[in-house]
């Protein structure tokens, strides 16, 4: 068993499917919807400061990546279209979202 730490290898904008195209290190790929990474935001203003889990917050209307940047050697950071940008989501979430999607994100899902 390899102890080398998960990372994105790879974030790609698939705007025809209004998702993000996400590689790690190890092989892993996945295809997360954009409403669902704005929603699971997980800065402050979005979960509250010492939020036991995250919580997701449905976007009040449809949001696309505007930029998407690299954040140290752990997450990226997303500024998205409805001016919200302070999220640093970093890559052991993006797995676990990735890796266990809730499924359906209308009764406010807890990760």
């Amino acid at each position: 068993m390899s102890s080398e730490p998960l990372y994105l290898i790879e974030v790609r904008r698939l705007a025809d499917r209004r998702k993000l195209g996400l590689t790690w290190n190890d092989g892993y790929s996945a295809e997360l919807d954009y409403d669902l990474v704005r929603g699971y935001c997980p800065c402050a203003s979005c979960q509250g400061h010492g939020a036991p889990a995250i919580k997701f917050h449905r976007p009040p209307r449809p949001v696309t990546p505007v930029d998407i940047e690299a954040v140290g050697n752990y997450a990226i950071s997303i500024a998205w279209s409805d001016r919200h940008a302070t999220g640093i989501y970093r890559f052991d979430f993006l797995r676990e979202l990735a890796s266990s999607p809730p499924a359906t994100a209308e009764k406010d899902p807890v990760l």
